[in-house]
């Protein structure tokens, strides 16, 4: 077993998810509503029952989720689980990093998005989510993105492309943090295969042989307020 860790295949990230199991103020029971602007995310559900409710240029969608299921959305989709019963699900997430850098915008209404400060309060989670938080603070903040999600589904495309304008306004300081994390992870993951691919043109193989072996016994974290329910996160590189 090589005592380097290398990222996981394509530079993703993983985490085991148990979708939240109590109703929003419009009845449904789930997660919080949120968009992408850099990430695909794919689910791959491993228990229970529920939906996956999207909205995007093709409009609103609600995508059936039981076992053995997988579903992957590209960014800009809007997306929200629905908790059928016993929702479990091992979420991949392109671009390791870049979502824990803040590569999800909640879908919350149009005044909160506008201000930077505003948002991050209402966003914000005690201890920053780590296990053991309280939980009401993450049903606090997806009901009020509930609120904004059912205003988005109301009001067609132009809500759509007016809150897309504005997650991009809110996340665009980010953008030089995010495109180095890219760079050092998912970017460099793509650019590692074109030398090994130049290497085997050029007839060298010798490099086969430092390739090492890695395992994680079990998550890192187990319990984490996630944006979707209870999170066990992984880590994504050494």
């Amino acid at each position: 077993m090589s005592e380097r860790f290398a990222a996981l295949p394509g530079g993703i990230g993983v985490s085991r998810l148990r979708v939240y199991d109590t109703a929003a103020p419009d009845g449904v029971v789930g997660g919080t509503p949120h968009v992408h602007l850099c990430c695909t995310e794919g689910y791959v559900v491993t228990g229970g029952e529920g939906a996956v409710q999207t909205l995007g240029g093709e409009g609103f969608r609600e995508t059936p989720l039981r076992a053995g299921a997988v579903v992957w959305f590209e960014p800009g989709t809007v997306h929200r689980l629905v908790n059928g019963g016993g929702l479990s699900i091992v979420v991949l997430m392109q671009n390791s990093g870049l979502p824990e850098a803040g590569d999800a915008v909640l879908t919350f209404p149009p005044e909160v998005l506008a201000d930077p400060e505003a948002y991050a309060e209402a966003a914000a989670l005690p201890d920053g989510g780590a296990p053991g938080a309280d939980v009401r603070s993450a049903y606090r903040r997806r009901d009020l993105a509930v609120s904004g999600f059912q205003a988005l589904r109301a009001g067609g495309p132009a809500a759509l492309a007016a809150f897309h304008a504005a997650a991009m306004a809110l996340r665009r300081p980010l953008l030089t943090a995010w495109r180095r994390r890219w760079a050092d992870g998912a970017g460099a993951a793509a650019a590692g295969t074109g030398t090994q691919l130049d290497a085997l043109e050029r007839g060298e193989w010798r490099y086969l042989g430092g390739a090492g072996v890695y395992a994680v016994d079990a998550p890192v974290e187990r319990g984490r307020l996630g944006m979707c329910g209870l999170l066990d996160t992984y880590p994504a590189a050494g």
